[in-house]
């Protein structure tokens, strides 16, 4: 995962802003036609002009979040964990962010 997205990354330059949804989490991938139901509350939506460090966010909200065991286990059980460290490797981006929260 973390190669095709260095690969769109390199193509697009710096033209790309990333959104990550973290509502009706479940452990399955919303691209399944049947996903299990969502186990865990909205966390809400963040954004960042680094993939990494969006997804490493994520990934530490859910650890974070008291009714994250399901997804976090799955997180482990496929080393998702791997794919941000990979991405950090190959350059895509830098597992450092720092959290801003906007309220509406």
């Amino acid at each position: 995962m973390a190669e095709a997205a260095k690969a769109v990354a390199d193509d697009r330059g710096e033209k790309i802003f990333y959104i990550n949804v973290m509502n009706r989490l479940s452990v399955d991938c919303d691209c399944s036609s049947r996903p299990a139901d969502p186990d865990m509350h909205d966390i809400g939506i963040l954004a960042s002009l680094d993939p990494v460090a969006l997804d490493k966010a994520c990934v530490d909200l859910i650890y974070a979040a008291t009714d994250g065991a399901s997804l976090i286990e799955r997180i482990e059980s496929q080393n998702g964990v791997h794919t941000i460290d990979h991405a950090t490797t190959i350059g895509l981006g830098s597992k450092n962010y720092k959290l801003v929260k906007l309220n509406s």
